[in-house]
C-alpha cells in the first residue's frame, strides 16, 4: 500500500505521457456537442405561464393592440403594417440568432478537435524517427526530473525506450502497449532486485556483521531498530553497537530502542573510538553465541572526507558482511549525492530508504539503486518497528502502471 501511494504522482505523469503519445481521449477530453433539434430554442425549454381569458378580454386586447399599432404607424409615417415588429417576429429573430450561435460554437469545437487531431497525428504513426521520439519524450523527461529521478537514470530510460520504439514498425492499436512495454523494460534494467538478508544471515557460519551509514536525521538509528525487530521475528539473535560516539544523545537513543526490543547494547563513553566499540560488540557476540551484530555509526555530513575515513577504519576493524546506507527518500537529489560519496569511499552493499510513507514522488527509489548499482533492501514506511517493507522491483513497476 505504501509503495503504491509513494509512486502515485509519478504514475499519473507517466500515464498522461503515454496517453498523449497515443492521442487518448482521456487526455484530450474534447466532446462533440449534441446537435440541436430543428426549431429548438431556449425559449421552449423554459416553463410557460398559461392564462385563461374570456372572449370579451381577448376582443378588448385586440382593440388595444390595433390602436397601439396605428399609433406606431402614424409616428413612423408608414402604412406598412409588416414593418412593425411583433412579439412573434422578435421570437423568430431570437431563435435564428441562437441557432446561428450554436452552429458557430460547433464549428469552433470542430476546429479545436481538428487542431488536436493534427497535434497527435505524428504520435499515431506506425514508425517513429529520432526527431519525433525526442519531441514526445521531452515531457516525460521533465516529469521524471521533477520527481527526483537522477539525470543518469533518465538518460538510461530514454536510451532503452529509443531502442524499443525508433524505427520499428508498430501497429496503431498496439502503440500504447509497446510504449508501456518499453518503459517496463527500462525500469527493469535500472532497478536491482534485492537479496534476502534473512537467508544470507542464516546461511553464514558464525557472527554476521552489519555496519550502517548515513547522515544525521536520515532515520538510521530507527532503521537499525526496525531491522533488529525483523531479525528477532525470524529467530535471529542480535546485539547493537553504539559506535556513534559523537552525536549528543545518540547512545541513549539506541539504548532506548534496545530496551524496547529486549536486546543488548555495547557502548562506551562519548568521544571513544567508534572502531573499538564495534570490536567489543563483535567480541561479545562471539562469546555469547549471538548471530548478528548491528553497528550504528556517526552521521555527520557526507562532504566531510575525514569523517568518511573514520567509517573506513570501522570497516577495517569490524570486517562487516554487509555495509548498508540509510537515506531519506524525501531529500530529493541530496540522497543521490550522499550515496555516491559513501559508495565511492566505503563501498556499500545495500540501501534502506526511510520516510517513504510521506514521499509522493518516489524518484529517489529509482535513482539511488541505479547510481550506486546496489539494491534497495527495505523501505521505511512509518514509526513503528513493523514499518519496514521489503523492497520489490516488481511491486514498483506494477505501481507505475506497467
Amino acid at each position: 500500500m505504501h509503495i503504491r501511494g509513494m509512486f502515485n504522482f509519478l504514475k499519473e505523469k507517466i500515464s498522461e505521457w503515454t496517453q498523449k503519445i497515443t492521442g487518448s481521449k482521456k487526455v484530450i477530453e474534447i466532446k462533440a456537442k449534441k446537435k440541436p433539434e430543428k426549431n429548438e430554442s431556449k425559449r421552449k425549454e423554459k416553463p410557460t405561464l398559461k392564462i385563461e381569458r374570456s372572449e370579451g378580454e381577448i376582443k378588448e386586447e385586440r382593440e388595444i393592440s390595433g390602436k397601439i399599432i396605428e399609433d406606431i404607424k402614424k409616428e413612423k409615417g408608414t402604412g406598412d403594417i409588416k414593418s412593425i415588429p411583433t412579439l412573434e417576429s422578435i421570437n423568430e429573430l431570437e431563435e435564428a440568432s441562437e441557432e446561428k450561435e450554436k452552429i458557430e460554437e460547433e464549428k469552433a469545437e470542430e476546429k479545436k478537435q481538428g487542431f488536436f487531431d493534427g497535434l497527435f497525428k505524428k504520435f499515431k504513426t506506425l514508425k517513429l524517427d529520432d526527431e519525433q521520439f525526442n519531441s514526445i519524450f521531452e515531457e516525460l523527461y521533465l516529469s521524471l526530473i521533477e520527481n527526483n529521478v537522477a539525470i543518469d537514470a533518465v538518460d538510461e530510460i530514454k536510451k532503452s525506450l529509443r531502442e524499443k520504439l525508433v524505427g520499428k514498425e508498430i501497429e496503431k492499436n498496439r502503440v500504447e502497449d509497446e510504449i508501456k512495454k518499453g518503459l517496463r523494460e527500462s525500469f527493469e534494467k535500472i532497478l536491482i532486485e534485492p537479496f534476502d538478508i534473512i537467508k544470507k544471515i542464516k546461511e553464514k557460519d558464525g557472527v554476521f556483521i552489519i555496519v550502517f551509514f548515513g547522515i544525521n536525521g536520515s532515520g538510521k538509528t530507527t532503521a537499525i531498530a526496525k531491522l533488529a525487530h525483523l531479525l528477532l521475528k525470524n529467530k535471529i539473535s542480535c546485539v547493537l553497537a553504539a559506535s556513534d560516539t559523537f552525536r549528543a544523545a545518540s547512545i541513549e537513543q539506541l539504548q532506548k530502542h534496545a530496551f524496547a526490543l529486549g536486546v543488548k547494547v555495547i557502548k562506551q563513553n562519548y568521544g571513544a573510538d567508534p572502531a573499538a566499540v564495534a570490536f567489543d560488540a563483535i567480541k561479545h557476540a562471539r562469546a555469547n553465541n549471538i548471530k548478528a551484530v548491528l553497528i550504528d555509526t556517526a552521521g555527520r555530513m557526507h562532504t566531510k572526507e575525514n569523517l568518511l575515513k573514520e567509517m573506513e577504519k570501522i570497516c577495517r576493524v569490524a570486517k562487516p558482511d554487509l555495509k548498508i546506507f540509510v537515506g531519506e527518500s524525501i531529500t530529493g537529489n541530496d540522497i543521490i549525492e550522499q550515496v555516491k560519496h559513501f559508495n565511492d569511499i566505503i563501498g556499500i552493499d545495500g540501501i534502506i530508504l526511510t520516510k517513504t510513507d510521506i514521499d509522493e514522488k518516489g524518484g529517489a527509489a529509482i535513482s539511488v539503486g541505479y547510481v550506486a548499482q546496489k539494491p534497495i533492501l527495505f523501505l521505511g514506511t512509518g514509526q513503528k518497528y513493523e514499518n519496514l517493507e521489503r523492497f520489490s522491483k516488481e511491486k514498483i513497476i506494477k505501481s507505475l502502471g506497467f
